[in-house]
């Protein structure tokens, strides 16, 4: 029971995790492009990075915790045990959505216009 309760907790986690980060992957590029001043490089270069360590933090997350909470011996016990930690998963991937969300609306704004600034300088020269 415990086996199949893990390989379920797995495969479920690991799939939102990849399906969240290649949707927000996607939209989020268009976003970033903006903030970083129209600079198409930067803002995939970016985009890339932040997927990379969302599914670095969401996988180790996901591995760490799988050893959490009482081993299911009935059905009903795998099924609470397999929605505790999905659920768990769910609640850390929206947790770092914001967190980057915040870091972008933050920083990249800030970063699109120094880009912007100094594209106008490197232009004069």
């Amino acid at each position: 029971m415990i086996e199949v309760s893990y390989f379920a907790y797995l495969i479920i986690a690991i799939g939102m995790t990849g399906w969240v980060a290649r949707t927000l992957s996607v939209n989020g590029e268009v976003f970033l492009i903006d903030c970083f001043g129209h600079d198409e490089v930067l803002a995939r270069s970016t985009n890339h990075l932040l997927v990379v360590g969302f599914y670095l933090v969401n996988i180790g997350f996901i591995l760490l915790t799988i050893s959490l909470g009482a081993e299911p011996t009935t059905y009903a016990e795998a099924i609470r045990f397999v929605a505790t930690k999905v659920g768990l998963a769910v609640l850390v991937l929206g947790c770092w959505h914001f967190f980057n969300m915040r870091a972008i609306a933050l920083y990249g704004r800030k970063v699109g216009l120094w880009v912007r600034e100094n594209k106008d300088v490197v232009a004069e020269v």
